[in-house]
């Protein structure tokens, strides 16, 4: 069994799909990807739980690691303009196997990442809808948990429906609602710096470390999280114009936007509140009402909402273009990779996606579930800055638009970063990270190795 067989670099750009996106386009994809739950919910937990007011070391740790392997995901962009991300660049580096183990490894990353953030809207979302005084019948309000009274969480549900029928409209439709709503959502964090920096009193960020190194640690692993996305950048690349520079530009600005923000809001948020108070749902809304500016609170909690909303959005663009990358290589059914001759859009993994989204946003309880996306997430980028490494050596005459720079020293230090904070995680993330991994490897060799094109080509 030719479990390593490689894919050659593409020579022909020919697509069935739209190239319309420019550079502007594709960075503020990234920042509608990763500006979203990470600054608007996870900042206040993870202050709270794990790095107190130390929480800026912890972002600086996160954004430093995701940093490196945006640099080396910007060199595999230039070099290999295709849809697929870290399953496409692995085919090239490593093999058949490898890039199946990624691909299965970014659907869980996507696709689960995509159901806690449409969880997430959906909490927003009824917050808001109880501010007019509707709240609807308890049944249909969360996950199922009978003992709770819920069984469905319809607004999670009908909000996945919604992105869909966006996204099925067109890639230059979607990239113009999402500039749209970015821009609004980056005004409302602005709205917040600029308000809530003259409240801040640095008294509160006394004890700076009160947890120790290892809860900074433990912190960075978690608000990783709020930096994932920039990699869904990579997903869009048969849609881009001139994608050897336009993707590395989107991927780098769009990350060097968010780490700004994070930094500067971090450290407003933990100077305003005690550490302490912040283990709530909404920090940054919370640390405005603290301050008594509930007219601005007002402002964040709609941003909020429409932050997520482009996560979401962003998140199942890139796992439709997953399923499409992985279908054109026959890894799995063809049908997937159908595109609407009218919209230039895979439309049924569009529609699959979908569904898949919404049985675990409407049914799961994913709070556990959560860590998954980021030992996902981080193995991806792993694997990445290890194939700059290999190319290097075994293909070093590929035309590649952007270079890492101080090869080997970034993508080292991304695989040790990104591998330090996965040991960060639970066991329980660990052992299920297996398990999903297991169910990927038995579904290749019931399916995806006899029916790849790699395969077929070697019969004939």
């Amino acid at each position: 069994m030719n479990l390593f067989r490689k894919k050659a670099v593409a020579t022909s750009t020919s697509t069935p799909l739209n190239r319309v996106l420019g550079a502007f386009d594709l960075t503020m994809l990234g920042v509608g990807a990763i500006v979203g739950t990470g600054i608007f919910v996870l900042t206040g937990v993870a202050a709270a739980e794990y790095a107190g007011p130390a929480l800026i070391l912890s972002f600086i740790i996160a954004g430093l690691a995701c940093t490196f392997a945006a640099l080396c995901y910007s060199e595999f962009a230039s070099m290999i303009p295709e849809s697929g991300s870290a399953y496409t660049y692995s085919y090239v580096a490593f093999g058949e196997i490898i890039a199946w183990i990624l691909g299965w490894d970014l659907v869980l990353e996507y696709g689960l990442a995509s159901a806690a953030v449409a969880s997430g809207w959906s909490g927003y979302f009824q917050g808001l809808l109880s501010g007019f005084g509707i709240h609807l019948p308890t049944f249909m309000t969360s996950a199922f948990n009978p003992e709770a009274g819920t069984f469905v969480d319809m607004p999670a549900i009908l909000i996945v429906f919604i992105i869909t029928l966006v996204l099925t409209r067109g890639i230059q439709e979607s990239s113009k609602l999402n500039i749209i709503m970015v821009i609004i959502k980056i005004a409302v964090v602005l709205l917040f710096i600029v308000v809530g920096v003259w409240y801040v009193k640095p008294d509160n960020w006394v004890p700076f470390t009160p947890y120790g190194f290892s809860g900074v640690a433990t912190g960075a692993a978690v608000v990783v999280f709020a930096y994932f996305g920039f990699d869904a950048v990579s997903t869009a690349a048969e849609e881009v114009k001139n994608p050897q520079r336009n993707l590395p530009i989107g991927i780098i600005s769009a990350l060097a936007i968010c780490t700004i923000l994070y930094i500067i809001v971090s450290l407003i948020l933990t100077g305003i509140v005690p550490y302490t108070e912040l283990n709530v749902k909404d920090p940054v809304a919370f640390a405005l009402n603290f301050i008594n500016q509930n007219w601005a609170a007002g402002f964040v909690s709609l941003g909020a909402i429409i932050g997520i909303t482009t996560v979401l959005m962003v998140m199942m663009f890139g796992q439709t273009r997953l399923f499409y990358a992985i279908s054109k290589d026959g890894l799995l059914p063809k049908k997937l990779q159908k595109v609407s001759p009218k919209r230039q859009v895979p439309i049924v993994s569009t529609w699959v996606t979908a569904a898949l989204v919404a049985i675990f946003a409407g049914f799961v309880p994913l709070n556990q579930l959560a860590e998954l996306t980021n030992i996902g997430t981080l193995f991806a980028f792993s694997a990445v800055s290890l194939g700059i490494l290999v190319l290097r050596v075994k293909q070093p005459n590929l035309k590649r638009g952007f270079k890492t720079p101080l090869v080997p020293f970034v993508p080292a230090l991304a695989i040790i970063f990104c591998f330090y904070l996965m040991l960060q995680l639970s066991t329980f993330t660990w052992q299920g990270f297996g398990v999903w991994l297991v169910i990927g490897l038995v579904i290749y060799f019931l399916y995806g190795y006899r029916h790849s094109k790699l395969n077929q080509k070697n019969k004939i």
